[in-house]
């Protein structure tokens, strides 16, 4: 019951939502779309609930639209999901709120009051303060193509949320409330009129834009909130405030750098976006400036302060105009370098040390003086921004893969006479890099004229030697597997001039690759150049998507976590401090899935108050979109950290080890066999799925495949789950978990395995994370894909992988000791239920349109698809 009381404003919120759109509908399109809609929406609950032949007659309607029928319809139910999971993202704000609002409830899981208390009872007030002062915390927002909706309609829905926001409030008249329902109407109404389909594929410098967004809407202003909470709680626990150089979170970016398989992003355009983020840095601290100008008009004798402003009245603004006349004069100096003009001369200010330190000293003379709680109000919270976002709001990372690198030293040595580096073994190679390393002589020649390919990668590095050491954070390598794909990045940073060295970032992906990373890092450990470089830090990133497309996730998942351990290991031994850097995606398959729980199913010592981790697409909007949420995702990856580091896990039984290989080895075994080894499935995957079309939605500016070949090696993994995720089969995220299980159950483990999962943290997050995408998952769907669209040769395959998450269902459950996917997780279990009827009508609309567009009827509408896959991509929550 008490379920039931508290979701009740959630089902209010989307009936109102829902009854707006149906008005709207009415009344911009006419009755028979109305009429048209609501049958559909009828039986598609009807057949959810398990009416004879409402099934049937839903099919049969779907498959009878007219052209011109079609595409109002489907617009019409990804409207409804899209205002669904608005409502469903202020429900989670709304019952954030209620809970701190109520004294006798006790504190939010992973909130800073229940993490504290908790860890206070555990850990000397001393510990606790230490580990918090020193958490290096960096979320690293990517432009991955997973975000299908347009930043027009991501705003308007963030209006609609926060006038559902003000609807709450219990003090309202009742004409706001009026007034809140016709603005409601207004924005529901607009986004009806609103293409959701980009004109063109954004560029780059787009995506990069629309990160800048993220920080200028939400994230500048939740930050000061999140440092408030964070140091009043530091004060309750330890009695000692947050220092104020001390940031616990910060955010990096690879829009405008990864230029992995993406030869949009070239130098020209790194430097561009770097710029940008200066711009808007820029532009950010001049409002606040221009804030603290008219609030500090404080008159001071501070001698400390009159000796930095002599002789004035009022010196706290007379050192602040300082400061905005600097700012102005840097944000000129930024624009004429972005237009390409000559910039003008003055005091440009490109360290966030001297904007700081003029910030800290009215802080501390307003302390002195007696106005401390003047000094504590905006002035604190503008010192707290440029500690975490310093001049550039986010450090860049520049992205690249090894063999571009390995290219390019070949022209190189090619051009010198030397040989071919690309055929020479890794000790060659080895022993030629950390010779060049240690030579002073530059090795490029000045009138070497590579290929194109060759040009940009010297470029990249030359626009890093001009950058200044605030715009770039790390070298990140993909696809890294030897000691001399590190090398070759220092060697090509010594040959550019790059002053300030960015940390080079070897990426492990691939199943082998990762399997070999201890080797690669303890071997670069025991040469003394490199071991001079790093000066006892090494950073390392792991790959969830390529991984978990390589072997299937669970043998992924295990790899990694035993990869993290090996490495844990060999830092311990060299006596080096080791940071994790996570690359994420959204969905299971990928790594997704509730930080708190994520971060805290990590390898014993492998977060150790370091952590770096990837946000991407479509889940930068979800987590940080809205202010109440972003809040709570930065306590929760606060707070997550701080306990993995004081409280990190139990280390792991041997017999649980033992079966963990077998059962990766099943999967591993089962996951090739049907997309590997099995000859049909290539064809399968391209009739079954929209793989094809979603390569044309115009979402990312990065291509959908590495290499142009159908193999699914070449397929990016967000395409790939993105294409799985359609049809509700989700085949990535559990192919192989089901005959793993059984064969451990069939061999009499299963009391090991129910333990294991009620003691054993990984195993339990990845067996809820797996029984989520069951519970999202639906095979029954995807057969109206085959029955439609695959050629009766293949459909055999369809239902061999149907029976197969039939096996895995059942497998999963038995260990979980569930009756159905999501028993622990109601309100999860209600959100599932309640999308249903809508995805549903969107899926069987896909298939025929799938069909129509395939054969012939393309021109029409292609559109109509585009809009169809959003909608599916809205309804379940994912994309890839």
């Amino acid at each position: 019951m008490q379920e039931k009381r508290t979701d009740a404003p959630l089902r209010e919120d989307i009936r109102q939502l829902g009854g707006l759109l149906g008005s709207t509908l009415y009344e911009q399109n006419g009755e028979e779309l109305y009429n048209t809609v609501e049958e559909i929406r009828r039986l598609a609950k009807d057949a959810r609930a398990g009416v004879d032949g409402a099934a049937e007659q839903l099919s049969r309607m779907l498959a009878g639209l007219d052209d011109a029928m079609i595409m109002p319809v489907v617009r019409a139910f990804s409207n409804f999901l899209n205002l669904a999971n608005i409502a469903e993202q202020h429900h989670r704000v709304r019952r954030s709120r209620a809970w701190l609002r109520d004294p006798s409830s006790a504190p939010l899981r992973g909130s800073f009051e229940e993490a504290f208390q908790r860890l206070t009872e555990a850990v000397d007030a001393q510990v606790l303060y230490e580990t918090v002062c020193g958490l290096e915390i960096e979320l690293v927002l990517t432009a991955h193509p997973t975000e299908v909706t347009r930043r027009s309609l991501l705003q308007k829905y963030n209006r609609i949320a926060e006038l559902l926001d003000q609807q709450d409030r219990l003090d309202s008249t009742p004409e706001e409330i009026e007034e809140i329902q016709q603005a409601l109407k207004r924005e529901i109404t607009a986004a009806w009129h609103t293409d959701e389909i980009r004109r063109r594929r954004p560029s780059p410098v787009d995506e990069a834009r629309w990160g800048l967004a993220v920080i200028e809407q939400t994230l500048w202003d939740v930050i000061p909130r999140y440092m408030r909470r964070l140091d009043k709680m530091l004060k309750r626990k330890t009695g000692r405030h947050l220092p104020l150089d001390v940031a616990a979170i910060r955010f990096g970016s690879w829009m405008g750098g990864d230029r992995d398989g993406n030869p949009r992003v070239t130098a020209r355009v790194t430097r561009e976006v770097c710029l940008l983020n200066r711009w808007m840095a820029v532009e950010l601290y001049a409002r606040e400036i221009d804030q603290l100008v008219s609030e500090l008009s404080l008159q001071c004798m501070d001698e400390d302060l009159q000796a930095l402003v002599p002789g004035r009245w009022e010196p706290y603004r007379a050192l602040l105009k300082r400061v905005r006349a600097r700012l102005r004069i840097t944000r000129s100096w930024i624009e004429a370098r972005l237009e390409g003009r000559h910039p003008p001369d003055g005091e440009i200010l490109l360290e966030a040390s001297d904007l700081k330190a003029t910030l800290l000293a009215c802080y501390h003379s307003l302390q002195r003086c007696g106005a401390g709680g003047v000094a504590d109000g905006r002035l604190l919270d503008l010192i707290r921004r440029v500690t975490v976002f310093g001049l550039t709001l986010m450090r860049l990372d520049i992205r690249q893969e090894a063999s571009r690198h390995v290219d390019t030293l070949d022209a190189i040595t090619r051009e010198l006479g030397l040989g071919s580096y690309a055929e020479w073994s890794e000790a060659q190679r080895e022993a030629f890099l950390i010779e060049q390393l240690d030579n002073r002589r530059p090795l490029i020649p000045r009138d070497f004229e590579p290929e194109d390919e060759v040009r940009e990668v010297l470029d990249t590095f030359q626009m890093m030697a001009e950058l200044g050491p605030d715009s770039l954070g790390a070298y990140v390598i993909s696809m890294a597997s030897q000691p001399s794909d590190i090398l070759a990045v220092e060697l090509l940073q010594k040959e550019a001039g790059v002053r300030h060295y960015l940390r080079v970032v070897p990426l492990f992906e691939t199943l082998a690759d990762l399997d070999g990373a201890e080797a690669c890092i303890e071997h670069l450990m025991q040469i003394p150049w490199y071991r001079h470089r790093v000066q006892g830090h090494q950073e390392v990133m792991i790959g969830y998507s390529d991984s978990g497309k390589d072997a299937g996730h669970l043998t992924a998942a295990w790899t990694l976590y035993k990869t993290q351990e090996k490495l844990v290991a060999a830092a311990r031994r060299r006596g080096i401090k080791l940071t994790l850097f996570h690359g994420r995606g959204g969905s299971i398959g990928r790594g997704g899935g509730p930080t708190h729980a994520a971060v805290l199913s990590q390898p014993p010592g492998s977060v150790a108050g370091r952590l770096r981790a990837t946000e991407q697409g479509e889940v930068i909007q979800a987590k940080f979109g809205l202010p109440g949420i972003a809040l709570r995702n930065l306590e929760v990856y606060t707070t997550s950290v701080l306990e993995a580091t004081l409280q990190p896990a139990q280390a792991l039984q041997p017999p649980w080890r033992d079966i963990m290989d077998r059962l990766a080895r099943i999967a591993k075994d089962t996951y090739r066999g049907v997309v590997r080894d099995n000859p049909a499935f290539i064809d399968y995957f391209r009739h079954a799925t929209p793989e094809h079309e979603i390569s044309m939605l115009t979402i990312g500016s990065r291509p959908a495949r590495r290499a142009p070949t159908h193999a699914v090696e070449s397929l990016r993994a967000i395409p790939w789950i993105f294409a799985w995720t359609q049809t509700r089969l989700l085949l990535p995220a559990w192919l192989g978990v089901g005959e793993s299980l059984q064969s451990a159950l069939d061999a009499g483990d299963g009391a090991l395995l129910k333990r294991m999962y009620k003691e054993w943290p990984f195993f339990e997050t990845f067996l809820d994370m797996v029984e989520m995408v069951l519970a999202k998952g639906d095979p029954s769907v995807a057969a109206w894909y085959d029955s439609r669209l695959v050629p009766p040769e293949l459909q055999p395959l369809g239902e061999h992988m149907r029976r197969q998450f039939a096996k895995t269902l059942r497998a999963v459950l038995e260990v979980t000791n569930h009756e159905q996917p999501l028993d622990d997780f109601p309100v999860a279990q209600r959100s599932v239920t309640v999308r249903n009827p809508y995805v549903d009508p969107l899926n069987l609309l896909q298939v025929e349109l799938l069909y129509r567009v395939r054969h012939g009827r393309e021109e029409n509408l292609r559109k109509a698809l585009m809009v169809c896959i959003n909608g599916i991509a809205a309804g379940m929550r994912n994309t890839g």
